[in-house]
């Protein structure tokens, strides 16, 4: 008898709160569930169908090279995407076999064709693509590498091929998103663009300035203060302070967090105001695993310490990571899609508007359809109309003349 009254109170223990309602007051929960409608659950569809679809997100890196681009996108990621990449040996190249004067005048070869490569070298651009998952969301990551810019000894318009590239997603995506099957639109418009500043300088560079003055109304631009360990900390706090003149000297416009609702929590907020008296971000990038007061981390082991990446007393990679894909990675693709692709749909509508006004036929990716012409059915309507209005309009300026001889 005792064992059953256990299981008795431990069956209504474990009933939730709304069955126990539910027994207790059957009419309320009744006419609470007349009321419930069941757009609330919205957001939770939207959740399983964007986790099932999955994401993407195109990343550029550019910047002069030897400022580790490629080591800080593997440590952001947690991937190697660079893991076929080779280094270029000349010497070995050209082979430095032979002794004596063979081998120095190999040497002098060597230097020449490099000074020479340097002078014609030209910007490429190579991209990467991983699919990432992490707790069953998956994410298509698109690194767009440029690597040659800013290597060269004239470096006039070197920009040019990267600012192609964006206008060339952007006209393919206008293309399928014009098109008749938009079901399945790959989109491949870069979202963001990390720029790598030297921090050998004292501030902004003349190409560092044309290059965010050509990209700043096509992309997102973050801007970045490459290998922050060269710097001590108050070296790091004037090169910002003057890199942030120079971005508002030129009228650069990077890209600008956005505000925080008011309804966010204190913690939220005080996120988002130190990300943006970071910016722009003194970041370390590091594959290799060192140990740190006896716990593994990764870093850069130096005779005088340890730099730590994730340390945010080091330098800005954790801040940044935070920013890039856990809390405005959204945002990114938002700005992207309605500021800057809009820009560029705008653009082609007017171009291709102001040209037919002209008469001249141009190659649309938007069918242009001519405008409808009436029958001859509806002619011989119209006809018809016309003519019993005139019928009419007789007849009453006969009936005035007839009332005025009266």
């Amino acid at each position: 008898m005792d064992s059953l009254v256990i299981q008795e109170r431990l069956v209504e223990r474990l009933l939730s709160p709304r069955t126990q309602a539910q027994r207790s007051h059957p009419a309320k929960l009744k006419d609470h569930e007349k009321q419930y409608v069941g757009f609330a659950t919205l957001p939770n569809q939207v959740h399983r169908k964007s986790v099932k679809k999955g994401f993407d997100f195109t990343l550029m890196v550019a910047g002069e090279s030897g400022l580790g681009k490629s080591t800080l996108v593997n440590s952001l990621f947690l991937t190697d995407l660079y893991k076929d990449r080779k280094l270029l040996n000349a010497e070995g190249k050209l082979g430095t076999k032979g002794g004596g004067g063979s081998h120095h005048y190999c040497r002098a070869l060597t230097h020449m064709l490099l000074f020479k490569e340097r002078i014609n070298q030209t910007v490429e651009i190579v991209k990467h693509t991983v699919d990432i998952e992490e707790k069953g969301v998956k994410l298509k990551l698109t690194i767009v590498d440029t690597p040659g810019f800013g290597d060269a000894v004239n470096n006039t318009e070197c920009w040019k091929p990267i600012t192609d590239y964006i206008d060339q997603q952007f006209e393919q995506y206008f293309r399928d998103e014009s098109g008749l099957n938009r079901k399945n639109i790959q989109d491949n418009r870069v979202h963001c663009c990390l720029y790598f500043i030297s921090p050998f300088g004292h501030g902004l560079r003349p190409v560092d300035v044309e290059f965010m003055k050509a990209l700043h109304e096509k992309v997102n631009i973050v801007p970045l203060i490459a290998k922050a360990d060269c710097l001590i900390p108050s070296e790091i706090r004037k090169l910002k302070e003057r890199i942030r003149e120079e971005i508002d000297k030129f009228g650069i416009k990077v890209y600008q967090f956005p505000e925080c609702d008011s309804d966010e929590d204190e913690e939220f907020k005080q996120q988002d105001r130190e990300l943006k008296e970071s910016a722009p971000f003194a970041v370390i990038g590091s594959n290799t695993v060192v140990e740190a007061k006896g716990q593994r981390v990764r870093g850069r082991l130096y005779p005088w310490g340890i730099v730590e990446v994730e340390n945010q007393a080091h330098c800005d990679f954790v801040k940044l990571r935070n920013m890039l894909i856990r809390t405005h990675m959204h945002d990114l693709k938002d700005v992207t899609c309605d500021v800057h692709y809009e820009n560029y749909r705008a653009q082609c509508i007017q171009q291709m508007t102001s040209k037919l006004t002209q008469d001249n036929r141009i190659e649309s990716p938007i069918p242009i359809l001519p405008l409808p012409t009436p029958d001859t059915e509806t002619e011989k309507l119209i006809k018809m109309k016309d003519e019993e209005l005139r019928r009419m309009q007789e007849m009453l300026q006969k009936m005035q003349q007839q009332m005025q001889d009266q």
